[in-house]
C-alpha cells in the first residue's frame, strides 16, 4: 500500500485537455475534492503506524506479569531499581529496561544420595526441590562421614533487588549451599564417628543454630532461613560394625542385669515370705505359751481357792461320803474280805479275796484317786 494515498488519486485524475466527455463534467472543475484526498492519506498513515506499533509490541513484549509468590526486579540500563515489583502487570521500555522475575516462596535444598529421577526445574531438582549430593566431612579422627540434610529457606521480597544485584542468579549456591557445608564440617569435626549417633540431637541443634547465625549475619539479611533438618548420618562400615558389637554387648549386659535384679527380687520375696512364716510361728507359739501360762495361773488360783475352802468339817464330811460309797460297793463286791477304815489321814484299804490279797486298792478318805 502506498504511504500517501494522494499519489494514487493524482494518477487517476483525468486530463484537462481534449473535448471528450468524462464522468467529472458534473463536478466543479472536473476534479476530486482535495479534502477527501487528504483524509484518506491520514487514515492510511494511522493504520500503518498502528500495525507497526502492534508488531513491535508482539516482538519486543514491553510488559511482564508477576505472579503471587514472586517479585519483579526492574533494571534500567544496567541499574537495579531497589523497589521490588509486586504481583500484577508491569510495563517497561524494551532495549533500555528489563524485568527479572524471582521466586520468593519457601524452597528446599536436600543433601542426599537418593538417586531417584529428578523432576521439576532441572536435573538438580526433585519435585521442585533442589537436590545435592550428601555432604562428605571428616570426624575428629579424620574418618569419612556422610551427612544428609534438608534446608528450608526463602528469598526476602523486600531486599530481593539488592540480593540479585550483589549475589547474582547463583545466590542460593553462594549463600545457602556454601554456608551449610562449612557449618556441617565445623560441627562434625568436633566429634568422633562413634559419638555421632548418640549426640544426634545435639548435633542437629548445633548445625541449625550456626547456619541461622551465619545467614542472618549477612548484610541486609537477604535470606530467611526456616529450618535445617538432620536426616541421616552415614558412618564407615567398620565403625557401624563396631557400634553394633558394642550395642549387642550392652544389650547382653542389660539382660544379665535384669536377670540378676529378678533373682535378687525373688530372693527378697522368699526372705520376706520366710520372715513372715517365722513371725507367724513365733506369734502362734507365743499365743500357745500365753494360753498355757494363763491356764496354769488360773488353775493355781483355783487350787488356792480350793485349799482355802478345805476346812476340818468339810474334810470330815467328805470322809463320811466316801465311806458311804465303800459301803455301797461292798454290797456289789461280795468277794471282798477286808475293808479297813483307819481314821485321820490313813487311806481306806480294800482287799479283794479273789486275788488272795495281792491286789490292794487304797482310797483316800477325801478324793477318789486310785494309786
Amino acid at each position: 500500500m502506498p504511504a500517501d494515498m494522494n499519489d494514487y488519486f493524482k494518477k487517476k485524475k483525468p486530463s484537462n485537455g481534449g473535448g471528450g466527455n468524462n464522468n467529472n463534467n458534473n463536478k466543479p472543475n472536473g476534479n476530486v475534492p482535495n479534502g477527501f484526498e487528504n483524509g484518506m492519506g491520514k487514515f492510511a498513515t494511522t493504520i500503518a503506524i498502528i500495525i507497526f506499533v502492534g508488531f513491535l509490541a508482539v516482538s519486543l513484549k514491553p510488559f511482564a506479569i508477576v505472579n503471587s509468590g514472586e517479585v519483579g526486579i526492574k533494571v534500567t540500563t544496567g541499574k537495579f531499581n531497589p523497589i521490588p515489583l509486586k504481583a500484577g502487570l508491569h510495563l517497561y521500555i524494551p532495549i533500555f529496561q528489563k524485568i527479572y522475575i524471582v521466586n520468593t516462596k519457601i524452597k528446599m535444598i536436600t543433601y542426599s544420595n537418593n538417586s531417584r529421577v529428578a523432576i521439576g526445574d532441572g536435573n538438580k531438582y526433585e519435585g521442585g526441590l533442589r537436590r545435592n549430593e550428601s555432604i562428605l566431612v571428616l570426624d575428629k579422627r579424620g574418618l569419612n562421614v556422610q551427612i544428609e540434610l534438608a534446608v528450608q529457606y526463602r528469598l526476602k521480597a523486600s531486599s530481593a533487588p539488592a540480593t540479585i544485584e550483589k549475589w547474582g542468579d547463583s545466590w542460593e549456591e553462594k549463600i545457602i549451599n556454601s554456608t551449610v557445608r562449612e557449618v556441617v564440617r565445623d560441627v562434625i569435626g568436633q566429634y568422633t564417628a562413634e559419638q555421632l549417633p548418640e549426640m544426634r540431637n545435639e548435633i542437629a541443634k548445633a548445625i541449625q543454630t550456626k547456619v541461622k547465625i551465619s545467614i542472618d549475619g549477612l548484610k541486609g539479611q537477604p535470606v530467611e532461613l526456616s529450618s535445617v533438618q538432620l536426616r541421616n548420618i552415614e558412618l564407615p562400615a567398620k565403625i557401624r560394625e563396631q557400634i553394633e558389637r558394642v550395642q549387642i554387648a550392652k544389650q547382653e549386659v542389660t539382660v544379665a542385669e535384669q536377670r540378676k535384679e529378678k533373682a535378687k527380687q525373688d530372693a527378697q520375696r522368699k526372705a520376706e515370705i520366710a520372715k513372715g512364716e517365722a513371725q507367724r510361728n513365733r506369734i502362734e507359739a507365743q499365743g500357745e505359751a500365753d494360753k498355757v501360762r494363763i491356764e496354769a495361773q488360773e488353775q493355781a488360783k483355783a487350787n488356792i481357792l480350793i485349799a482355802q475352802s478345805l476346812t476340818p468339817a468339810l474334810l470330815q464330811l467328805k470322809q463320811i461320803e466316801t465311806q458311804l460309797k465303800f459301803n455301797e460297793a461292798l454290797k456289789v463286791n461280795t468277794n471282798a474280805q477286808i475293808f479297813l477304815t483307819p481314821g485321820g489321814a490313813v487311806p481306806n484299804i480294800w482287799v479283794d479275796a479273789k486275788t488272795n490279797g495281792k491286789n490292794i486298792v487304797q482310797r483316800s478318805t477325801v478324793g477318789n484317786n486310785e494309786q
